[in-house]
């Protein structure tokens, strides 16, 4: 109470959404209260402070009154505005005071006592790992799956719960091993058991090969037995691989491929492939916490905006504008909220369809195994079993995938907020003059490097979590039990630090706290005691909710699979209303999903070469690989790889049931680029995949059974091929203009050279860099030694045979020689053949030779191989001695 400067103060103007209204303003130990009069009623603002997010102080207007800005977690903005700078001042430090806490304990969580007393008091204890792992069929319809008590005292994992759920053929020790390969040693341990067959859910965090690619038997052991846990010799199912398991087993990378070559560099990294092999892995490119601190904080930005747009338009006209809507919903689709929502929905729909049509195992993982691992983990459970969709169920899955093993709710949720999130506009120079144009200037700028600390480990995702169940609420509005409004509830709670729930990052921490005293545990109340009061629970429950449309008997058994693209934003969270923040729909752009990988050659994060011992050598384009959707692709452009025979029989064998389409090639797609636009703008057709197609294709694109069928899936092939032919014809397109200046250096005006010097600079292009080596057309000059790398050539004198380059078929790469006409280029009509090119002179200052004083070899390829490099003759220069316009030297 000694941070309260001043606990009342009268006559405060209240402004929110362009309305103000006149009232008392009341500050008490853990919330500030605002009683005014609204349209002839009495109301009140409750607001607790850790619900506040910034508080900035403005300098006094010209009327002498000096304003409060508040911005709240729950996206509302309002602003306090007091008769005189004291007693804003006085407000001002006592809020912050008594928001910026330095000891969890001093939130309101301990000291909340519910008055009258709640009707239960099992919050705490609502989940129990044995009840509900019991529930799925451990232990009963399998005996595959172990309890193990060797994180019992957390000496084992800190950030893991103190049970755990195993394969029974893994001993203690070998979990003891295998956890020195893993991140923070949380290894790969069950969290979901399917009750329609023995496909599961595991999660880990991310192993640790590093630069030189170490691996860990242990490890190895474990995810095998994960992957073979459906035909345990001592299961009570059938002695029988449960159908499509091994070939479908996925290890799910939830980071882009370039945080996980990152991640590589700092001793962690991502499974070589070649060392698992009962699975597959997938990459899908969800970005990381600060991406989407970011994201969001773009969509806060848009919503003040407008807010502050209205409050200037209602100043300046005092009609009514209620009804105006001046939200830009560009700047909401360009913060990529929507598409971050779509990437995790995406990796939702694959995992769904792999655990339950294709009685399959998947592990989850990201970094550290407790941000994205727990949204698609806690996703995909939802989907799967109609039992997360009732109330209880629910709480259950928030207790066993968000709390228990160990999501960074204090970290995330920036409860202990800090003192620079209290900011002070101060104003020196007069109003309107240059001076206070460039005090603001320096005054961004200051704010622009400032330290952000304070919030680097902040992120909305458990908010994210929340925003993507309303997404599958709302496209099966009948198979869930609770509303809109239980996640609304959820979502403010998150933030009130009203109970003890969401406070603390780990298991630990709620049970066992610091030792000086009781846990926290039995010092703050449950939220789930508040939710399951009946009075919650009417407010709460769905009127629409159906059971009977979840029987396994059913069309879906039970199990949803939504659509990733019928993404839109939560406009009831954000105060706002669907036509305003959504207006018609719009599919955001989905991710780009790498996989599956089958071994460490399909990989573009792991190394392409192993040693005899198991270790391998760094790649030195490992920075080169595909990447989300949200980044650039970079190619590298002297070594390449070819797809690889793995690859090719995982996406048959795994039938990928995107549309079917085939690879592009130059015959039916021409230069297609980046998602199959062509250079000049036009969009690419892909070709349909016909049965016959299948064999001569073997990355076409097939239907059914469709695991990875969402949207926006595309190959590893698919996407290098794109980027690839972009790129070479944006080059192609360059040298054919240099080729057209050296025909006109020779004093040539034939049309017809003209128009086949596009033709024929492929062939003469080859040469290039290639020191000695000649023009590959009769009758051409040598060309000088060049200092210079073929970007474009295919083979490489340091390449071995057993390293086939990823362009074998590539129609822009150098063609053999050879007398045979090419399958995919038409051949030249005889009447546009013209001479052929000179070469570039080794001296600008002698002329370029004219090709008929050049004696013509028999054929071309003497002129390449056998015939010796001979110096230009001795000619006077005539006519332009600069033919390429760069200058005498």
């Amino acid at each position: 109470m000694d941070a309260i400067r001043i606990p009342k103060v009268e006559q405060v103007a209240f402004t929110k959404f362009g309305k103000t209204s006149i009232g008392t303003l009341h500050l008490t130990a853990h919330h500030f209260i605002f009683h005014y009069r609204e349209d002839g009623e009495d109301k009140e603002l409750w607001v607790p402070y850790p619900l506040i997010s910034t508080v900035t102080r403005l300098p006094q207007n010209l009327q002498g009154k000096s304003p409060l800005s508040f911005n709240l977690r729950t996206f509302e903005n309002f602003a306090f505005t007091f008769d005189n700078d004291s007693n804003s001042s006085d407000v001002f430090e006592s809020v912050r005071a008594l928001t910026a806490t330095k000891s969890i304990e001093q939130l309101y969580a301990f000291f909340y006592t519910p008055n009258p007393p709640l009707p239960t008091n099992n919050g705490w204890s609502i989940y129990s790992p044995r009840e509900e792992f019991g529930r799925m069929g451990v232990g009963t319809r399998t005996k595959a799956w172990r309890f193990t008590d060797i994180n019992r005292d957390y000496s084992f994992c800190s950030t893991y719960p103190s049970r755990l759920v195993v394969p029974t053929k893994i001993s203690d020790t070998t979990l003891q091993y295998g956890s020195q390969y893993r991140s923070k040693c949380r290894i790969p341990v069950l969290t979901y058991l399917h009750w329609a067959n023995y496909g599961t859910l595991t999660r880990s965090s991310q192993p640790m090969p590093g630069l030189t690619q170490s691996r860990s038997v242990q490890d190895e052991k474990l995810i095998e037995a994960i992957f073979q846990s459906h035909w345990s010799p001592e299961s009570r199912t059938a002695s029988t691989p449960a159908y499509g398991a091994t070939a479908t087993n996925l290890i799910i990378d939830a980071r882009p491929t370039v945080n996980a070559v990152a991640n590589s560099a700092k001793g962690a990294g991502t499974e070589n492939m070649d060392h698992y092999k009962d699975g597959r892995k997938v990459y899908l490119g969800i970005d990381n916490i600060h991406t989407m601190r970011d994201s969001l904080s773009k969509v806060v930005e848009a919503l003040r905006e407008s807010e502050t747009l209205l409050a200037s338009i209602n100043s300046a006209d005092s009609t009514n504008t209620g009804d105006l809507a001046v939200l830009d919903r560009q700047a909401l689709r360009r913060s990529g909220w929507l598409r971050h929502l779509s990437a995790v929905m995406e990796g939702t729909v694959i995992i769904v369809k792999n655990v339950h049509i294709n009685s399959s195992h998947v592990l989850i993982h990201c970094s550290d195994g407790w941000d994205r691992t727990a949204q698609l983990s806690a996703m995909s459970q939802l989907c799967l079993d109609p039992f997360y969709r009732t109330i209880r169920g629910f709480e259950i899955l928030i207790e066993k995938d968000w709390l228990s093993y160990g999501h960074r709710f204090l970290d995330r949720c920036g409860h202990l907020s800090s003192p620079k999130n209290f900011v002070q506009v101060t104003q020196t120079a007069e109003p309107g003059s240059g001076a206070e144009a460039a005090q603001a200037f320096f005054t961004s700028v200051q704010n622009r490097f400032a330290s952000n600390e304070h919030v680097k480990e902040t992120s909305p995702i458990f908010h994210q979590f929340l925003e993507s169940v309303r997404q599958v609420q709302r496209q099966f509005p009948e198979r869930f039990e609770f509303n809109e409004r239980f996640l609304r509830q959820l979502f403010y709670n998150l933030y009130s630090c009203q109970y003890g729930t969401f406070l603390f990052n780990y298991e630990k921490d709620r049970k066992v706290g610091d030792g000086q005293g009781p846990p926290p545990c039995e010092r703050t109340v449950s939220v789930w005691d508040f939710f399951n009061s009946p009075q919650e629970v009417a407010l709460n429950t769905n009127p629409s909710y159906d059971p009977s449309l979840d029987d396994p008997k059913g069309r879906d058994m039970g199990v949803l699979i939504p659509n990733p693209k019928n993404i839109r934003f939560w406009h009831e969270l954000y105060g706002r209303t669907d036509e305003e923040m959504n207006g018609r729909v719009h599919a955001p752009r989905g991710p780009e999903v790498v996989g599956p990988i089958e071994g460490a050659e399909d990989d573009p994060v792991t190394d392409r070469s192993t040693t005899p011992s198991g270790a391998v050598t760094p790649s030195p384009s490992a920075s080169t690989v595909p990447l989300a959707s949200s980044q650039t692709l970079s190619l590298p452009l002297s070594t390449s790889r070819s797809t690889s025979p793995t690859l090719e029989r995982g996406l048959h064998e795994l039938s990928l049931s995107a549309p079917s389409l085939s690879l592009p090639t130059p015959s039916s797609t021409g230069h297609a680029g980046r998602d199959g636009i062509s250079p000049a703008g036009t969009r690419s057709t892909p070709t349909r995949s016909h049965a016959s197609s299948s064999a001569s294709s073997p990355l076409s694109w097939s239907r059914s059974p469709d695991i990875l069928s969402s949207s926006g899936v595309k190959s590893l092939w698919g996407k290098l091929s794109s980027n690839a032919t972009t790129a070479i014809s944006v080059a192609q397109n360059a040298y054919t203009g240099i080729a057209k200046d050296l025909i006109y250096a020779t004093g040539e005006d034939n049309p017809g050279s003209q128009k086949t010097s596009e033709l024929r600079s492929r062939d003469n292009l080859r040469a290039w860099g290639e020191e000695g080596s000649t023009a590959s057309q009769p009758g051409a000059a040598p060309l000088p030694a060049m200092n210079l790398s073929n970007p474009w050539a295919t083979t490489s004198g340091s390449r071995s045979a057993a390293n086939p380059s990823l362009f074998d078929e590539n129609p822009w790469g150098s063609p053999a020689p050879s007398n045979q006409p090419r399958a995919d280029v038409s051949p030249v009509p005889p009447s546009l053949v013209a001479e052929p090119l000179s070469s570039l002179p080794l001296d600008p200052t002698i002329p370029t030779i004219p090709s008929r004083q050049i004696s013509r070899p028999q054929t071309g390829a003497q002129s390449r191989s056998t015939r010796p490099r001979s110096p230009p003759p001795e000619t006077k220069p005539a006519g332009n001695i600069d033919p390429l316009g760069v200058g005498l030297w």
